[in-house]
């Protein structure tokens, strides 16, 4: 028998959220990300932290859902969606377009973030044609030991209300004096509470984090790369979760978002300067090489792909597939990409971009 659903608040809920504790930490979250949205405007073409970073993040929020691949299975799937690849890697790919497709939606939406672009987040993630829960029957779980631990509503009419009153609270500025960093674990913990969606109510919420913060500006551009830290210290942000549920401890629950922002922000910041000093060798070298032909283009194809091959250098160079195969073999041949095969196909690997991803990802 199902336990007694939570009641979910209005939002915000009844009480102090800003405790001294609270602004403590929101002073500290507030410098870095401020950092970190300033050093991004320092990479000349964004869209290759986007492509870039946001693989990184899909693979790290997956992997708090038990769905882990490798940066090569991940790199490999990008590259060839139709071939032989892991699921886990394909689904991790998905998540990766979700966050483009919300990313996008923002733009067209004038800076609103709609349940239209949830739902359709979900589905490029899910890859199905499904909306919010219609079957009743949900109830979450202890991984380890199967205990029911949650039961979140169950009618759709309710899951809908609860979505439409939280979509109002995303968008609405002035309904609220809390800072914008408190409102994006109040807005986490909401929808995490709904769970809306049969499957991926994990991804979808960590990605709306970041879509909330481009929306008010925080960021420019969705390269937050929080789920790392949610990976990092899952039994916390499951048992705080919960405990929010169970006995109102939203103190705990916000000192754990702000200090992932502040964590997170500061490796996020350290990737990218790492990519930068990184683009700046390679454009100083290809410059001074007397076989490779730099232009600027070649460049960001090479950052924006770290595995890249011959369509892409085709379709970011406007050139032909025999030019771009020439420009790469000469790339490879001196050494600033690694040449392989898969099937009758050749990728060529930014292997100095590959071992800082890994380098930041794992902490080193």
């Amino acid at each position: 028998m199902l336990k007694p659903t939570y009641q979910l608040p209005a939002l915000p809920p009844p009480g102090e959220l800003e405790t001294p504790a609270v602004l403590r930490e929101l002073t500290r979250a507030h410098r870095h990300l401020a950092e970190l949205k300033g050093r991004a405007a320092s990479i000349p073409n964004q869209s290759i932290l986007i492509d870039t970073l946001s693989l990184q993040e899909a693979k790290a929020s997956s992997e708090i859902e038990n769905i882990v691949t490798t940066q090569d299975e991940l790199f490999q799937a990008s590259l060839f969606l139709d071939g032989p690849g892991s699921p886990a890697a394909k689904e991790v790919a998905s998540y990766r377009d979700a966050l483009k497709c919300g990313f996008d939606s923002l733009g067209q939406n004038h800076g609103l973030l709609t349940n239209n672009a949830i739902i359709e987040m979900f589905r490029v993630l899910k890859r199905t044609t499904e909306g919010f829960r219609a079957t009743p029957g949900t109830a979450l779980k202890n991984e380890a030991t199967g205990a029911l631990v949650y039961v979140p509503p169950q009618d759709q009419g309710e899951i809908i209300a609860h979505m439409t009153a939280l979509e109002r609270f995303i968008n609405d500025d002035d309904a609220s004096p809390l800072d914008p960093l408190v409102k994006m674990a109040l807005i986490h913990h909401q929808f995490e509470s709904i769970h809306p969606f049969s499957d991926g109510n994990g991804r979808i919420g960590r990605i709306i984090n970041v879509l909330y913060l481009t929306r008010v500006g925080l960021l420019d551009i969705p390269i937050l790369y929080l789920s790392r830290y949610i990976t990092t210290h899952k039994p916390d942000y499951y048992r705080l979760l919960q405990t929010v549920r169970d006995d109102d401890a939203w103190e705990s629950w916000l000192l754990y978002i702000l200090r992932a922002v502040s964590e997170t922000s500061q490796q996020t910041l350290e990737l990218i300067e790492g990519m930068r000093m990184l683009m700046a060798d390679y454009k100083r070298r290809l410059r001074a090489h007397p076989s490779v032909r730099y232009s600027q283009d070649l460049l960001n194809n090479l950052f924006r792909h770290p595995y890249t091959r011959i369509e892409f250098l085709q379709a970011d160079l406007g050139v032909t597939r025999q030019t771009a195969a020439k420009y790469l073999d000469q790339l490879a041949a001196a050494g600033f990409v690694e040449k392989h095969q898969h099937g009758r196909n050749n990728y060529y690997i930014n292997a100095p971009l590959v071992a800082l991803l890994m380098h930041v990802s794992q902490g080193q």
